[in-house]
């Protein structure tokens, strides 16, 4: 199982704060997953964004950074402050 978390914009676009998905054996990186996400369709295309941020168990990383069966993920926009 793995638990997806949505923040920020991107909860609100997609209307959750997050969700469980049982894990898929080709997931490899967190890319995958997000890929696994954006073929649900327009809402999903926010995922897409060049700016996105995201994390592995609570630990900021890249698309390309490795994840398994239990980690928690987080996809969110990038912060800007002022």
């Amino acid at each position: 199982m793995l638990t997806v978390k949505f923040f920020a914009r991107y909860r609100e676009a997609l209307g959750t704060e997050g969700e469980q998905l049982a894990w898929q054996d080709d997931w490899r990186t967190l890319a995958d997953v997000r890929d696994a996400l954006l073929v649900r369709g327009a809402a999903w295309q926010v995922l897409a964004e060049s700016t996105l941020m995201c994390a592995v168990n609570q630990e900021l990383v890249s698309l390309d950074t490795p994840c398994a069966d239990g980690d928690e993920v987080a996809f969110f926009p990038t912060v800007t402050g002022g």
